[in-house]
């Protein structure tokens, strides 16, 4: 019998739609993916070609800890020219993505019964890293009228002397919502640790996207490779923590996971000091198919009352065509062959909701919008 901890996990649905996508591909049907936070665009060459040579130097041996010591400086300077902040690379764990990140963290600070604050709709697998350390998520309600914005009063609302942390996410998935500096800088002042999850910087559209760390020390910054790069496969991220955590943090990655590998390490250093130019354009062409999807979800009947501003995603509302996301979006793609992720994969105020990625061409995003509106027409009450 599994352990009672392993048995909180629930579905990621987002995987069920993509592997269910896989079963139709086979059988021959053309599918159009927008249910995974995926860029469709290569690797830039600059960050190939600085794993090639890793590789042809031999750097395939284990690296320390906490990582490689000229990308943890990279890191460091990223956040000091970007955003203003101190950082030491003293403070950074290289990881192995930013979920394996997420685990040492809560698996770190959360003892038994401790408590999370995050907002309702969130990220679809932060409660699973909660609740794996027997932690306890209290959720903080978001509203469509006003774009899901976080609301720091809803968390003030909800402390407890079991809060241990708040965990705030901007740009967000699954509503690509984009946190104003007001908002963080009141988040910080409640008092509890604040994970930032930043993993979306660098692809925010309209204003200024900030970091947690211009507000406090008292943070942990959770970021990455995968989404303004295009190095989703490669699977390197990193936590930036206040220095009284890192000794604990490196022992559990250090007994866990060894070390992040080595050549991927020093790919990920050339993206941060070579690949600047890459992350503009890939923000330019994501910035057109948001439009594009908006639009085109608006035209087919479903509700976006508020246009998204960063990630690469809409959070739709489709409740005049009925309340389980779950079953329209499995009924989308087997009749219309488009893959949309189930609202209420993040949360229950998300329910009755469709998410769709625009990490997908012009063209294909089109093409799904007329497949998805002749399916709905079908259905429309």
């Amino acid at each position: 019998m599994t352990s009672r901890r392993s048995q909180v996990i629930q579905p990621f649905l987002a995987v069920e739609v993509f592997q269910r996508a896989q079963e139709l591909e086979r059988e021959g049907k053309d599918i159009i993916h927008l249910e995974f936070g995926e860029p469709d665009f290569e690797t830039p060459p600059v960050i190939r070609e600085a794993a090639e040579k890793a590789l042809k130097d031999g750097r395939t041996r284990y690296a320390h800890s906490l990582g490689l010591v000229p990308l943890r400086e990279a890191i460091a300077e990223h956040y000091r020219a970007r955003y203003g902040v101190t950082v030491s690379p003293e403070q950074v764990l290289v990881t192995a993505g930013t979920s394996p990140a997420m685990l040492l963290l809560f698996s770190t600070i959360l003892d038994p019964g401790d408590q999370v604050l995050l907002t309702d709709p969130h990220y679809a697998v932060y409660p699973n890293l909660v609740r794996y350390p027997q932690g306890e998520c209290v959720l903080a309600p978001t509203w469509e009228e006003d774009g899901f914005q976080c609301r720091p009063a809803e968390f003030a609302s909800r402390l407890s002397s079991r809060t241990s942390a708040i965990l705030v996410n901007s740009p967000a998935n699954p509503t690509g919502a984009v946190m104003t500096a007001e908002s963080l800088e009141a988040v910080a002042a409640l008092g509890p640790l604040v994970i930032s999850d930043e993993i979306y910087h660098g692809l925010t559209y309209e204003g200024a996207e900030h970091s947690i760390l211009e507000y406090t020390d008292r943070a942990f910054v959770l970021n990455g490779f995968s989404k303004a790069f295009a190095m989703t496969g490669w699977r390197l991220g990193y936590v930036i923590a206040p220095k009284e955590f890192m000794k604990t943090l490196g022992t559990a990655h250090g007994n866990f996971f060894i070390s992040t590998n080595e050549f991927v390490q020093w790919a990920a250093l050339a993206a941060l000091t070579e690949a600047g130019e890459d992350v503009v354009r890939f923000r330019k062409i994501f910035d057109q198919r948001r439009r594009a999807m908006v639009a085109g979800l608006r035209r087919i009947g479903l509700g976006v009352t508020v246009e998204p501003t960063g990630a690469f995603y809409v959070l739709a509302n489709a409740k005049r065509f009925g309340g389980d996301s779950k079953a329209l979006a499995f009924d989308i793609l087997e009749h219309a062959h488009v893959g949309v992720t189930p609202g209420v994969d993040f949360g229950s105020r998300a329910e009755g909701f469709l998410r769709f990625s625009y990490s997908n061409s012009l063209e294909r995003i089109e093409e799904a919008i007329g497949r998805i509106g002749r399916y709905l027409e079908r259905r429309r009450p």
